[in-house]
């Protein structure tokens, strides 16, 4: 099943995130190959979470949503994550968007502080409802 080969693929990246993310900001912001790579795993394990909230959307027959962040709001609707939850990983997608797209605007402590202290607890939190929700059905 696709859900899960996208469970095991961000459990990965998580994973290999957790390996390289440096202890200090100060080794974060020099390190330039390091902050590179986990600027990189941040967008991977964010765009690998948008698609399978996508995939989950279709196989409930939810109403597909015109932008990826309301992906998370149809999840909260559907009472599949929490509504924080769903915040959560608005913000991180909109954090993704930066990343990918603005690299002369991000603000280095901003982007440490979310893949510290916010995006594997909160994709971790993502999966688990997902592992929640499917074993349900």
């Amino acid at each position: 099943m696709r859900i899960y080969d996208k469970l095991e693929e961000i459990e990965a990246y998580l994973s290999e995130l957790e390996e390289i993310v440096p202890t200090s900001f100060e080794e974060y912001k020099t390190d330039i190959k390091t902050k590179a790579a986990c600027e990189r795993y941040f967008e991977k394990i964010i765009e690998a979470a948008v698609d399978i909230v996508f995939l989950i959307i279709k196989e409930k027959g939810c109403k597909i949503p015109e932008e990826d962040k309301e992906a998370f709001d149809v999840l909260s609707s559907e009472e599949f994550i929490s509504k924080e939850l769903a915040e959560k990983m608005k913000d991180a997608k909109g954090m993704r968007n930066i990343l990918a797209h603005e690299y002369g605007k991000i603000d280095d402590e901003i982007v440490f502080h979310s893949i510290t202290e916010e995006i594997i607890k909160d994709v971790n939190d993502l999966l688990n409802a997902i592992r929640k929700g499917s074993k349900s059905e």
